[in-house]
């Protein structure tokens, strides 16, 4: 690990976390810059593990600490009860947020939009629905980072170790989430210029709710084991309403499918690995 950053205030930490899964989204986005078109057999396997990668990360990364943390507190409640508890929380933030934010999936008609009515355009409620569920990914990593400061953590170096390794998953999977916004934006006809910009815009959001993330644990520590259930239910209503429908919905489930099995085991391995 390097000197500088561990030395470094854990919500300073999650920023540059979060930073760094912007860039690696816009990396992503960028490829619309290059070429016109992609496969699609080759984006709904990259899709695919994306949805592999947040599934391990929210299992090894976020909740098997959760509960290991409650194990290691005095409470009246099951180690698992923060875990149950804040994974429900997770995934019920994202479902009313799915209510009431106008947006639009990825190959979907203008009919089938959500949230609350609006006159705004096509290409700006497919931004917000991949806005909307990249909150989740920078809370996790603000999560992660901000139990470097918890009074219950025992072990910072290999929590350190942790947190790197789940930004370093999320920024794996953010590629092909900047492609995957900025391809179709561009197949719409949208320019090359502005299909990479709104692209990388989707993503700006994930600093911004590290940060958030890593003070909410900073500050009250006893939520820390119920914080990281949350972001874990959070990313696991994003895999489950987003990613996985998406990179089925063509005619190349089986590849979709066993890129999410490739993207489960590599996260799993730098998981258990780099911690």
């Amino acid at each position: 690990m390097i000197d500088w950053f561990r030395d470094l205030d854990p919500v300073a930490q999650a920023a540059l976390a979060g930073g760094f899964t912007w860039f690696v989204t816009a990396l992503g986005a960028a490829i619309v810059l290059l070429i016109g078109r992609m496969s699609q057999r080759l984006l709904d396997t990259m899709l695919g593990f994306a949805a592999g990668v947040m599934i391990a990360a929210s299992v090894w990364s976020l909740l098997i600490p959760s509960i290991e943390l409650a194990e290691e507190t005095d409470s009246w409640a099951p180690a698992w009860i923060p875990a149950a508890a804040g994974v429900l929380l997770g995934a019920a933030f994202l479902r009313v947020a799915d209510q009431f934010m106008p947006h639009l999936h990825l190959g979907q008609p203008m009919s089938e939009r959500e949230g609350v009515e609006t006159a705004w355009r096509r290409t700006t409620l497919l931004i917000l629905a991949i806005t909307l569920h990249n909150i989740p990914e920078g809370l996790a990593v603000g999560v992660a980072f901000g139990a470097l400061a918890s009074t219950v953590e025992v072990d910072n170096g290999a929590t350190l170790a942790g947190a790197v390794t789940l930004a370093l998953g999320i920024g794996m999977q953010n590629f092909p989430e900047g492609l995957a916004v900025a391809m179709p934006l561009r197949r719409e006809g949208v320019s090359r210029f502005k299909s990479f910009w709104y692209g990388q815009l989707s993503a700006v959001v994930e600093p911004v709710a590290a940060v958030l993330g890593a003070l909410a644990v900073v500050v009250v520590s006893p939520i820390l084991p119920y914080a990281l259930a949350f972001a874990a239910g959070a990313m696991l209503y994003v895999v489950i309403e987003q990613l996985i429908p998406e990179s089925q919905a063509g005619n190349h489930t089986d590849l979709a499918t066993l890129g999410t099995m490739l993207g489960f085991v590599v996260m799993m391995a730098l998981d258990v690995a780099l911690a």
